[in-house]
């Protein structure tokens, strides 16, 4: 979560892990309350994404159009929504009511979860916390470091739920950071950040992909998985993420079949050849 320039967080230059300790809370009751949830640039997660648009009985297309925006995330030239923001004197969140706050709180993203600690991850390696770090975001208003009431960072990431959602996650943020390592000068071509972007965060239309192409001649599928993400969107999204790290870096257990791809293009050319 980031803030506009006019009132910039100040992120603090020391490094936490899951046993580090604070003291915050955030309730009605403080005078700054909501005030975090206004020009803001929130970044959505794959699994953000599908707790969202489900919460608001929206497929995913019509989820990112309404409600997001695409960038490209520093340092992985890879496209990402972010949240899209009113168009009011405050650039306020569109699920933040004055005096109520969330109106989508049990199905918020991971970045407000996370708040007020941040969270990076260094190097691509799956379940290993020594490789993700945080860090403290705080912002001139906030009263909540003023509170009595103690976190670890661990205890913090499970009361909030973020520690389920970075689960979910963690195939994409695999991806991220594999892409992160790449010297700057080598970038993915526009159709590869096009299937990178479907296979994140447009469910239905990567549903309709994998269904209705050449998806499972080339990738088959056993019959379990087959039916689990003809209606589990985090099923689908897992099943994604796998096949992205195929295609995009050639790891992993859906990686192309050299031998496979060389019999498909040798079929076509004769195909092709046999039209003229």
């Amino acid at each position: 979560m980031e803030k506009s320039a006019d009132n910039m967080p100040r992120i603090e230059p020391r490094q936490l892990t899951l046993e580090s300790r604070f003291r915050f809370s955030c309730h009605k009751g403080l005078e700054c309350f909501t005030r975090c949830c206004r020009g803001i640039n929130i970044v959505l997660t794959p699994y953000d994404v599908i707790r969202m648009k489900q919460r608001l009985g929206l497929d995913s297309e019509q989820f990112l159009a309404v409600y997001t925006e695409i960038q490209l995330l520093e340092k992985t030239d890879l496209p990402v929504p972010s949240l899209r923001l009113l168009d009011d004197a405050e650039q306020s969140c569109p699920f933040v009511r004055e005096g109520e706050g969330c109106i989508i709180y049990e199905d918020r993203p991971s970045a407000c979860r996370y708040y007020p600690v941040g969270h990076a991850t260094l190097r691509p390696k799956e379940g290993d916390d020594s490789e993700q770090f945080y860090f403290f975001v705080r912002e001139p208003h906030c009263k909540g470091f003023e509170s009595e009431k103690e976190w670890t960072v661990a205890s913090w990431r499970k009361d909030q739920g973020v520690d389920q959602h970075d689960l979910a996650n963690a195939g994409w943020i695999e991806l991220m950071v594999r892409k992160r390592s790449f010297p700057p000068n080598i970038r993915f071509s526009t159709d590869a950040k096009k299937l990178f972007y479907m296979a994140s965060y447009d469910m239905d239309r990567f549903r309709r992909f994998v269904l209705e192409s050449s998806f499972l001649a080339l990738n088959p599928l056993d019959e379990k998985t087959l039916e689990a993400i003809k209606t589990d969107d985090a099923a689908l999204m897992r099943l994604g993420h796998e096949w992205l790290k195929g295609v995009l870096f050639s790891k992993g257990t859906m990686a192309p079949d050299k031998e496979r791809v060389v019999a498909r293009m040798e079929k076509r050319t004769a195909e092709k050849n046999k039209g003229q």
